[in-house]
């Protein structure tokens, strides 16, 4: 059985998956240097490849554990080869990107971009008021792994948070005090201090915060978006900064992505951008959950045991 692990893992890392599938051949490459002829012979992918398409060089796949938990691409009819199996990392990056999200929240309502900015002038300057915190209402758009890791943090931070996901509404967890569906956003949005997203890119997704519910929002709101940029329409988003109809927004993921140099979003007053690597291998630890991640796969794949994370095709979220 061949293995290729596409992503930048230690030698240490390689002893943990290696002896995970002993009788297994690894190939370690990054997915940037995989070529038509190593995926040809391979039967497990752990990892992501440059491009979904390149999986119809594959003859042999059985199954693709993807590095992160986004599944774009991977789940359109034809892409993945018939009866294999798609895993993604739900659970790597709840830690690393939830408090990405808090560290800029911090930034847009106590104005540390403004002090910063302060700073490198050399400029002993007070920017006036600053916003609380504590006693925010906090809209999640997205309960999965990094929600729910946002969401705790900010109930700890002494919030009111309302999670947003579109099933299991009869579960809720202990991160929010509200659990509601989908439908029930517009209701929600005119109530929200913060409004945080976390969700995959599909067809389902693409513009949840559009221009109507953009404008129902509190002028004093803050967005953060730390899943995919087509969840909100970036245009409405630009205008209602530019015309001061929202506090702020913290965006680590934008559409188009990356931004171009001449985009006025990177202008837009409150605006507060990163380019996409709340999540990545910023912190170490993720990348060390990813490879735990695998080698408990690997164990299960040699014991005939169900897989963790399992993708439902058709949803492109984890099955159950």
């Amino acid at each position: 059985m061949k293995i290729l692990v596409t992503p930048p893992v230690t030698e240490r890392q390689k002893k943990v998956l290696t002896d995970a599938a002993k009788d297994a051949e690894f190939i370690f490459c990054r997915k940037q240097d995989v070529t038509e002829t190593i995926l040809r012979d391979v039967d497990i992918i752990l990892g992501n490849l440059q491009s979904a398409s390149q999986l119809a060089w594959t003859k042999k796949l059985k199954w693709i554990q993807l590095n992160n938990a986004g599944t774009e691409g991977y789940c359109e009819p034809g892409i993945l080869p018939e009866n294999a199996v798609l895993c993604n990392a739900t659970g790597a990056y709840g830690l690393a990107i939830s408090e990405h999200m808090i560290g800029c929240l911090f930034e847009l309502r106590k104005k540390l971009q403004h002090y910063y900015k302060n700073q490198l002038e050399h400029n002993w300057k007070s920017e006036g008021f600053v916003d609380v915190i504590q006693g925010s209402t906090v809209l999640v758009i997205g309960l999965g792994d990094i929600g729910g890791a946002f969401a705790g943090k900010m109930k700890a931070l002494g919030c009111k948070t309302i999670g947003i996901r579109r099933r299991n509404l009869t579960q809720k967890p202990d991160c929010v005090d509200r659990l509601c569906g989908m439908q029930q956003l517009d209701e929600l949005l005119p109530e929200a201090d913060v409004v945080a997203l976390s969700l995959p890119g599909n067809a389902a997704t693409r513009h949840v915060l559009s221009r109507e519910r953009i404008a129902a929002m509190k002028k004093t709101a803050v967005v953060i978006n730390v899943g995919r940029g087509s969840a909100i329409d970036t245009q409405a988003l630009c205008d209602a900064l530019y015309e001061g109809r929202l506090a702020g927004a913290a965006l680590d993921v934008t559409d188009p992505e990356p931004l171009p140099p001449e985009h006025p979003l990177w202008d837009a007053p409150g605006a507060l951008i990163t380019p996409h690597i709340s999540g990545g291998y910023s912190l170490p630890e993720t990348l060390e959950q990813i490879v735990g991640l695998f080698a408990e796969n690997l164990l299960r794949y040699e014991k005939g045991q169900p897989l963790c994370n399992q993708i439902d095709l058709q949803t492109g979220y984890v099955k159950g």
